[in-house]
Formats: C-alpha cells, sequence, structure tokens
C-alpha cells in the first residue's frame, strides 16, 4: 500500500480507548476511526465532549472528513459514528461480518425486529475491499477472534488493528466475548505480522502497565520481537490454550451490555419511548 498518512489518536481515558484522524497530507482529506461517545453508565448520561473535540481538530487542521469508519461493535464503548455523520455528513461504515454480530445479539437483548442486515450503515466492506482517502490507497482485512466482524484497516504504511494487538507490553487481546475464538484471533494476528516490519499499527486500547504513560503506535517489526504474548513463537494450539486460561481471570468490560444494542445499530439509541425517555435493555444471566 502505498503513501503515509498523517496519524492523530486521541485517548478516552474512561474506556482506554483510542480513536484517530487519519488524513492525507497531500489532499487534506482524512478519515475518523473508532470514535468514542462519553457514557456515563452509573448515571445513564451520554455527552459528546470527545467527539467534538475531534471535530475541532479537524476543523483547526482544516481537513475534509471522507469516511467514519469503526474496526467492529464495540463492547468497551458506545461509538460516536452515527453522532459524527449528523454533524459532518460523512458515510459511516464496518465490516460486512458485522450482520453475524447482529444476528448473535438481537437475539442475546430479544429483538426479533430488529434488521441484523447491516443496513444501519453506509458501507459493509469486505475482506480485500479497497478505498481511498483522499489519494492514499486503504484495504480492508477482516481479523476475526476478537468480534466475529473486526477488520484492520490498512491505510498506506499504518494498520489500525484494532483490539487484536495491543502494545508489545500488553499483549493480544481477549477472545471470550460471544462469537469470539482464540484460533481465530491467533490467525487474525499472523496475518497482521505478516505485513512489511516498517508497516506502523495503531491500537484501539492502551491499558498503561506498570503505570507507564499511554501508547498506541508500533510496528510489525516490534510487535514480531517484543509482543509478550508471541515470544517464542507459539503454535496456534498453544496460544489459544494461553489465550482461554487468560480470558477466564477477566471481568467482562463494565459497558459491554450496554453498548453493544447501540453499536449493533450503527451508533444510534433505541427510539424514544412514550413517555419520551430513551431506555437501554440490559439482559440478565447472559454473559
Amino acid at each position: 500500500m502505498s503513501g503515509r498518512p498523517d496519524v492523530t489518536g486521541f485517548f478516552h481515558a474512561d474506556t482506554f480507548s483510542i480513536a484517530y484522524i487519519v488524513a492525507d497530507p497531500a489532499t487534506k482529506r482524512a478519515a475518523i476511526i473508532d470514535p468514542v461517545l462519553d457514557y456515563d453508565e452509573r448515571a445513564g448520561r451520554i455527552s459528546t465532549t470527545f467527539a467534538d473535540a475531534m471535530l475541532d481538530a479537524i476543523d483547526v487542521s482544516g481537513l475534509e472528513v471522507e469516511w467514519i469508519l469503526d474496526t467492529h461493535p464495540h463492547a468497551d464503548h458506545l461509538t460516536a459514528a452515527s453522532y459524527l455523520k449528523g454533524k459532518i455528513g460523512a458515510p459511516i461504515a464496518i465490516g460486512e461480518h458485522v450482520r453475524k454480530v447482529q444476528a448473535l445479539w438481537k437475539d442475546i437483548y430479544n429483538l426479533p425486529e430488529f434488521p441484523a442486515d447491516g443496513s444501519q450503515w453506509d458501507k459493509l466492506f469486505a475482506d480485500g475491499e479497497t478505498f481511498r482517502i483522499g489519494s492514499l490507497d486503504a484495504r480492508v482485512m477482516h481479523s476475526p477472534g476478537h468480534t466475529l466482524a473486526s477488520i484492520t484497516y490498512v491505510v498506506g504504511d499504518a494498520a489500525f488493528v484494532h483490539d487484536t494487538l495491543f502494545q508489545p507490553d500488553f499483549g493480544t487481546a481477549r477472545s471470550d466475548f460471544p462469537g469470539g475464538s482464540a484460533e481465530d484471533l491467533y490467525q487474525s494476528i499472523q496475518a497482521i505480522l505478516s505485513l512489511p516490519d516498517e508497516t506502523r499499527l495503531f491500537t484501539g486500547h492502551d491499558y498503561m502497565p506498570a503505570g507507564r504513560p499511554a501508547r498506541w503506535e508500533s510496528t510489525v517489526g516490534e510487535q514480531k520481537r517484543e509482543n509478550i504474548h508471541l515470544k517464542g513463537n507459539p503454535s496456534e494450539a498453544e496460544f489459544a490454550a494461553f489465550r482461554r486460561t487468560r480470558d477466564a481471570t477477566l471481568a467482562m468490560p463494565k459497558q459491554i451490555l450496554h453498548a453493544l444494542q447501540v453499536n449493533m445499530n450503527g451508533g444510534r439509541l433505541p427510539e424514544p419511548e412514550a413517555n419520551g425517555k430513551v431506555y437501554l435493555k440490559i439482559p440478565i444471566g447472559v454473559l
């Protein structure tokens, strides 16, 4: 893939998430990747402070946003994709396997009328599909394992690897969400690590081990040499066994049941009920 985008990361401290503005320096065209909607689950309060800061940065830089991209239906936060589309009009997109996630979670939430056809997005990307951000070449890699629908966006010399790989000192993503697979995660990691060693990798979260400052950029070469979950080149079976053992010790993300019903709907909240209020639905005992 040709070109070198300018990449600006925005760290969302409440959810340890990183959202990105990816810009073509030649044309000032840009994409937003994995934007976050602020949500206080204790108060049931939503705000757009974080997303608005991204819009301010876009305005200051004089960028024109061509795409609003999600890498997968997030379990850690609500996506701001729909909100940003309403503000700037750019199309929202995700991988086509989101339909599998919708079918799974519509049953979990008992939403029989929910359309699990991906129609909530303007574009569903297929594995290997190409597109452009300004003059930059971009390509989609289906990267399942963390979720059924996870994709990697390769934009010029940069790859946005969502929750498949973290920084080398933190390792790899969990694979125990509904529809996850440790074996698929291993294969997705191998595909990402087959990119050129100098490829810049941008991850979707950073949990700041040992209290270090937040980081979100590495390279394929660094991940091969230093990732703590990949040392010794484990086989698929060895990696899957390790991943399952580790995942069994992890608590579910605090927003997962709040977030999935919004994120499988392209970031749209449920319709207001007769009293004008919006309600989220929390299934009991499903995870």
